[in-house]
């Protein structure tokens, strides 16, 4: 059973990596000087002949990989392709400044440094002269705010699109995409259509090409605010846009490159189950099942308290936005929950000098085996040395929540109601945390479909490893260093 599913797992991951390498064959991806800008790469297919520059730009706690789909596709269709990392945020070193709630602060600082990028790339041997911007999320506002000013812009796709800045005419030929499921930005996508014409609706164009007044609000269909980004429609609606803008026609149907990525995911995770299987085994039968009364009180007590006692206090000493908060929030609900095991005579032979190699082991293997494949085909993963400070203080937090999940699940032999009710609960206590105090921690939304996959992926490698070893703690601190990276690499930077 165990070579089997070694060979399934390995299968699943060789197959998975030779589509996402076929989807970059064929071009070329260099890394892009731009004098006194951010870290960017250039996307070129094979030709000598001149073609308008396409900059692509990433959205709040985003990077360059995150927008790969797109740059991808752009330059299969022949397109000079620019994408970057606003500071920041991925291996940009320099921090975000300026006001976050003022146009004139940090808006106005990522839209210089997108037009540093932009004047950059159309200097390019094989640029024509002409620019169009493509961004998600947070972008769309920079990309749109900046196509109002020099370098003159001919065509803007704003993906998951919210700005203030549009007016009827401007910025020129407006393509605005919108995940089926994102309700709110799809309204958004028609109010900024309606400027145009009051009485136009999803998928119709509106205006003219040839004066840069053309508008077009598209979906694609079934996926989300992530999703969109990989999704054919989305692609294939964007290279078709600025092929009508600059009367070309090299687009390309688009690769689903999200389907292969989940099955990387999934294959790195199956092989995980024989890996764990060759530690050391258990030398005792597992401890019975924490009875119901102290299980209730240590899964539900740290979600009431932890925010009410974190409430009043607002420490910033590292340099990433909620960080501070969210190593607090970990510790406490680790320390409180551990606390209450040890009452319950949970903590007992679970620290014997021979798991902490294997809980080096299995945190090494994690951060190379995923660590290697989200860098190159997801986000960045690896940090600059300014991030390192985060990941360690992240660390301090991180490391006893996942090991008192790890124990409170019993390493995944717990009842799956169990599991869900720990969980959740913890979800649950982030959410009140934000509902306490919103205007300060309201970006720890973001982290909670970070924290739903970690849960998915590594709760469930880390339940294998502690049936097979014996101890929880095992999988528990191993997953929780990978937990503190994961997060440490993903929240933008703060000056």
């Amino acid at each position: 059973m165990r070579a089997a599913v070694a060979i399934l797992g390995v299968m699943a991951i060789v197959l998975s990596v030779w589509m996402l390498e076929a989807g970059r064959m064929g071009l070329s991806i260099t890394p892009f000087k731009v004098s006194d800008g951010p870290p960017a790469t250039l996307y070129l297919a094979p030709s000598e002949d001149p073609a308008p520059v396409v900059v692509v730009t990433h959205g709040f706690a985003g990077s360059r990989q995150l927008m790969e789909p797109f740059s991808l596709a752009l330059a299969r269709a022949g397109y000079i392709v620019v994408s970057f990392d606003f500071m920041g945020h991925g291996r940009n070193p320099r921090p975000m400044t300026g006001d976050v709630t003022t146009i004139n602060g940090t808006t106005s600082l990522l839209q210089e440094e997108l037009r540093t990028v932009a004047r950059a790339a159309l200097t390019h041997p094989r640029a024509d002269g002409r620019l169009a911007y493509l961004g998600h999320s947070m972008a769309s506002d920079i990309i749109i705010r900046a196509a109002l000013d020099d370098p003159p812009v001919q065509a803007v796709v704003a993906v998951s699109a919210f700005s203030q800045a549009v007016t009827a005419d401007r910025p020129s030929n407006l393509l605005m995409i919108s995940g089926e499921w994102e309700g709110m930005l799809r309204s958004e996508a028609l109010r900024v259509l309606h400027l145009t014409d009051p009485q136009a609706g999803e998928g119709q164009l509106v205006g003219q090409m040839a004066d840069g007044t053309a508008r077009q609000a598209v979906i694609a269909p079934n996926v989300e605010h992530v999703g969109v980004l990989y999704a054919p429609a989305a692609l294939n609606a964007a290279t078709g846009w600025l092929d009508a803008a600059f009367g070309r026609n090299g687009a390309e149907p688009a690769q689903a490159r999200g389907g292969w990525i989940l099955l990387l995911l999934a294959g790195l995770t199956a092989l995980a189950w024989p890996l764990a299987r060759a530690l050391p085994a258990a030398p005792a039968a597992p401890p019975p099942h924490l009875p119901l009364r102290p299980f209730l009180i240590a899964a539900l007590l740290p979600a009431l308290v932890v925010p009410l006692i974190l409430a009043p206090f607002d420490i910033r000493v590292l340099p990433v936005l909620v960080a501070d908060y969210l190593a607090l929030h970990f510790a406490a609900y680790g320390a409180i929950t551990l606390l209450l095991l040890a009452r319950a005579g949970r903590l007992r032979s679970q620290f014997p000098l021979r798991i902490w190699p294997m809980a080096a082991l299995v945190g090494l293997a994690a951060l190379i085996g995923f660590g290697l494949a989200l860098d190159r085909y997801v986000a960045n993963f690896l940090p600059h040395p300014g991030r390192i400070a985060v990941i360690a203080g992240l660390a301090l937090g991180a490391i006893p929540y996942f090991l008192s999940d790890a124990l409170l699940t019993e390493a995944g032999r717990a009842l799956l109601w169990r599991v869900l009710l720990v969980r959740g609960a913890f979800l649950l206590s982030l959410v009140a945390a934000v509902a306490l105090n919103f205007d300060r921690l309201m970006f720890l939304l973001i982290i909670l479909p970070v924290i739903l996959l970690f849960y998915l992926l590594f709760g469930t490698m880390a339940g294998w490893v502690g049936r097979r070893t014996g101890y929880a703690a095992v999988g528990g601190l191993g997953f929780g260093v990978m937990l503190a990276w994961s997060l440490g690499v993903t929240f933008p930077l703060f000056a």
